[in-house]
């Protein structure tokens, strides 16, 4: 979503698509992560974060239903299908949608063609008269003259009204816009910040190491690659993002520029033409006349396009609800924002969940093999190192071992203040990392900790959310808002455009026929006057 008002909606529409699908494509980079790790305790699998994101999309809803987007409302004679009933539904990239959808302003096109055509050779014979067969005007009704004066002033008043409600249209539709445009592009800044995050916390995953378990350099290795991968990819969606909110907003700021200028010289050629008639310039009542049959004739094609627009705008809006009540079917729609299937989504989150149960598992057994236990010197590191005092709470786990949330139990610490708790129990380590002075936990073991349990949290906090991207539920939130808050006056104002430009141009067009005519009721009544005083 070419002429000026396309660009808007179809950059919308892509700018849509870059924001989600980015998300999405770029998060399967991430389906090859796992974390193994090596040493005491052997660190089981601990992460295996997007197993099967990295699934084909179009493989993944090869066996949802097809669904066919607003199929009532874009059922539309289709032109370039000798205007058989359009059936496709709602569908930017199809010609055939764009065919029928432009059919819907086809009148305003033919109206604007038969004015400018027929109102031309009526120009045309009328100075071909005057200049040819010119002859002394004579008599005149005075019933013509005071309905010529009468209509004259109403279609005046009317362009008034219609330059008040295309003015008063495009400055809500612009503000409407801009809003929709600002809720779409915070939706990818939150993306962009929320991949960052979730780069940080896999930065630090390498990092891990409780005790002498660290992760296989092969690991890190994958994960340095993965964060790099990650970082390019919420870089290049910021950037894209303002690339695409700059080019629509540019575009908005010329539609609103066009109107505007539009509104006012319509208003000024009806005030100036209505003027020009009353006092009998009559010379430049016929260049206002060719100045407007041509203006007329570009509003009415004016009126057509932004009917269009409106039709595009309600189908799109018909769409996204459409499909908000069907996420997984197969629609136009996975050509902008492609979703995986609910199996792949929630087999994510199992594995989201897995991650961070194992992690939380692997800290407490550290707690409680070599935290809180007294081994004597001989046992040696890193069993021990002079550990004392009361014994340290070990780490909530949010999950049961079959992942079902679980609550904290008495005496465990919780995710978000487990740091600040077990800081009380760290103690003053020599060089040699022997406590001297009581405690559970050396500074570098704390260190450990430390980083295992914020990956932890930052997948319990994130994994959620970065489903949230692949089973549709944040582009579903994302279409529901759009629809609830912005589809109504999208709408509306696009309505309130072209209704405007259509009584503007109307009323312009038949004060043009009426300025012809008063003006000549005028100079009959002149010439009858002048000569019944003789």
């Amino acid at each position: 979503m070419k002429f000026f008002t396309f660009p808007f909606l179809f950059s919308l529409f892509l700018f849509l698509h870059l924001h989600s699908s980015s998300a999405s494509n770029h998060s399967s980079h991430l389906h090859s992560l796992r974390f193994h790790a090596v040493g005491r305790g052997d660190f089981v699998s601990v992460v295996e974060l997007w197993k099967a994101a990295g699934r084909n999309l179009v493989e993944s809803i090869v066996d949802n239903s097809s669904l066919i987007l607003a199929e009532t409302r874009t059922y539309r004679k289709d032109p370039l299908n000798n205007f058989q009933r359009y059936t496709g539904g709602w569908n930017i990239k199809n010609k055939h949608y764009w065919a029928s959808v432009a059919f819907t302003a086809a009148p305003f096109f033919v109206i604007a063609g038969i004015w400018f055509i027929v109102f031309g050779l009526s120009l045309f014979l009328i100075c071909l008269c005057y200049c040819c067969c010119r002859r002394e005007p004579y008599g005149y009704s005075r019933l013509a003259y005071a309905l010529s004066l009468i209509f004259l002033i109403l279609f005046t008043i009317a362009a008034i009204v219609g330059c008040i409600v295309l003015y008063t249209g495009q400055g809500k539709f612009h503000s409407i816009t801009t809003r929709t445009l600002d809720y779409v592009v915070g939706q990818a800044d939150d993306t962009v910040v929320n991949l960052h995050n979730v780069s940080d916390y896999l930065s630090a995953a390498k990092k891990i190491g409780v005790a002498t378990a660290f992760l296989s350099p092969d690991i890190q290795t994958k994960i340095d690659d993965i964060d790099r991968k990650l970082n390019s990819s919420a870089t290049t969606l910021s950037e894209k993002t303002g690339e695409n909110s700059e080019n629509i907003q540019y575009v908005l700021d010329h539609i609103r520029l066009a109107l505007i200028i539009l509104a006012a010289v319509m208003l000024l050629l009806a005030f100036l033409g209505f003027l020009f008639s009353i006092l009998g310039m009559q010379s430049l009542v016929y260049s206002l006349v060719i100045i407007g049959w041509i203006l007329v004739a570009g509003t009415f094609i004016l009126c057509g396009v932004f009917l269009l627009l409106h039709n595009v705008v309600a189908d799109t809006c018909v769409s996204m609800n459409e499909w908000v009540q069907n996420p997984t079917a197969h629609t136009a729609l996975d050509d902008i924002l492609p979703c995986v299937d609910n199996a792949t989504a929630q087999e994510t989150l199992t594995q989201s969940k897995n991650v961070a149960f194992q992690l939380v598992d692997v800290v407490n057994n550290v707690i409680t093999g070599i935290a809180n236990g007294n081994f004597p010197p001989s046992a040696g590191a890193p069993f021990y190192f002079n550990q004392s005092g009361p014994s340290m709470p070990i780490l909530c786990n949010p999950f049961y071992s079959n992942l079902t949330d679980r609550l904290c139990a008495s005496g465990e610490v919780e995710l978000g203040n487990a740091t600040v708790v077990w800081r009380n129990f760290v103690c003053e380590a020599s060089a040699s990392g022997i406590c001297t002075t009581p405690g559970r936990l050396t500074p570098t073991y704390y260190g450990q900790m430390t980083a295992a349990v914020n990956v932890t949290f930052g997948l319990y906090k994130y994994g959620p959310y970065l489903v949230s991207l692949q089973d549709c539920s944040f582009v579903r939130q994302t279409f529901t808002d759009i629809q609830n808050n912005y589809c109504p006056g999208l709408r509306r104002y696009t309505q309130w455009i072209y209704i405007g430009l259509v009584l503007v141009s109307a009323a312009v067009m038949l004060s043009l026929i009426f300025w012809v005519i008063y003006a000549r009721e005028r100079r009959h009544r002149v010439y009858t006057k002048s000569h019944m005083g003789q």
